[in-house]
């Protein structure tokens, strides 16, 4: 088991809030006051999300589904898992997938795919607060995101490490 001492901060609370408030601002610009779908990824991008709803000025609708691509320790098992992945309705809808970090791509791509498939949506686009480019498998990128990080495991705002560490205000990287 880490410890918090352990930890380095890569992005403290100030930056990260930041960052999701320039988001927000983007956001707003390209959305107007069309309706919006959040599709939130749990657990890891609930964070994110509520903080930047709340600069988001569009009429807005949130759903949340349960993805996984990671088993116990620092590595995507590539693999993903659909634990809940119910959504409305999303034909003729402007969508938004939220997500803390893309890496792989894995989940993201097979996000994407999944909603191309069952839906017609008028858009759809991925934004991540966190996209990790130096280890994507799959060619997708993020429409948006708030930091380019390099090969680090994070936890804190979200992340985890075995399911602790979402609690801690900024984001931090695993000392070896």
């Amino acid at each position: 088991m880490i410890s918090e001492k352990d930890l380095k901060i890569l992005f403290d609370k100030d930056s990260i809030q930041t960052a999701i408030k320039e988001l927000g601002e983007r956001l707003n610009s390209d959305y107007g006051n069309d309706e919006l779908y959040l599709i939130c990824v749990l657990k890891g991008a609930v964070m994110f999300m509520t903080d930047l709803s709340k600069h988001l000025k569009m009429p807005l609708r949130m759903e949340f589904i349960r993805l996984s691509s990671y088993g116990s320790g620092f590595s995507s098992t590539g693999k993903v898992n659909a634990v809940d992945i119910s959504l409305p309705d999303l034909n003729d809808k402007n969508v938004l997938i939220i997500e803390d970090i893309i890496d792989t791509g894995h989940t993201a791509k097979f996000l994407m795919d999944f909603i191309r498939h069952n839906f017609k949506t008028n858009s759809l686009k991925f934004c991540s607060l966190l996209d990790k480019k130096v280890k994507r498998e799959v060619k997708i990128d993020p429409d948006y995101y708030g930091f380019e990080i390099d090969d680090k495991f994070l936890v804190g705002y979200g992340l985890d490490y075995d399911g602790y560490y979402r609690n801690l205000p900024y984001i931090g990287y695993i000392m070896t």
